[in-house]
């Protein structure tokens, strides 16, 4: 039994770094590319729990740095992670983390009627993108002055972050809604 559900692990957790794969494909080129990765991300969250998805999320970034094209606009390497936009790529495990923490704190984020629960992991999802936002723009502006020169802070959230916030807050509001009527067929 224990074998099963570990294979069944597996299958979850591969198709989850899929997911994200194919989102990080569809992308408007900016600073920072506009992709449904983030949509894809939560959408592994909600459904595969914050274990499972953690896991979906390093499997993603690992094959993107051995140099397998998963990455927005079909780039692999490490080169993309030590770059500009690596630093939001990385925060996806920390938003993860955040997820899985939640879930071990809050018993798999159920919180009485499915409103609430929908609202309380909307709520930890957003955390989780605050905290992606900080640690990529940092990152953004450590990579940005090595290669360029420095950049202030309020010139790096205008790049990467302020014109990604109303299309990330309706990516994570379709994925919860989704997850949520999605989850139930999840074991």
């Amino acid at each position: 039994m224990n074998r099963k559900l570990k294979t069944i692990d597996l299958a979850y957790m591969a198709v989850g770094a899929v997911l994200i794969t194919v989102c990080s494909w569809i992308s408007i080129p900016s600073a920072v590319p506009f992709t449904l990765q983030t949509f894809a991300v939560f959408c592994v969250l909600g459904l595969l729990g914050g274990k499972r998805g953690t896991i979906s999320i390093a499997v993603y970034i690992l094959l993107g740095i051995i140099g397998i094209p998963v990455f927005s606009g079909f780039k692999g390497g490490f080169g993309v992670i030590i770059g500009t936009t690596g630093g939001y790529i990385v925060g996806f495990i920390f938003m993860g983390l955040i997820y899985w923490l939640a879930e071990v704190i809050w018993k798999q984020l159920s919180c009485g009627t499915k409103l609430k629960t929908m609202v309380v992991r909307g709520a930890v999802m957003a955390f989780g993108l605050l905290v992606c936002y900080a640690f990529g723009t940092a990152w953004f502006m450590v990579a940005y002055a090595r290669n360029s020169g420095p950049v202030g802070l309020a010139t790096a959230l205008g790049w990467c972050v302020i014109p990604f916030i109303i299309p990330d807050i309706i990516k994570l509001v379709v994925s919860v809604i989704i997850t949520g009527r999605l989850k139930r067929f999840i074991k």
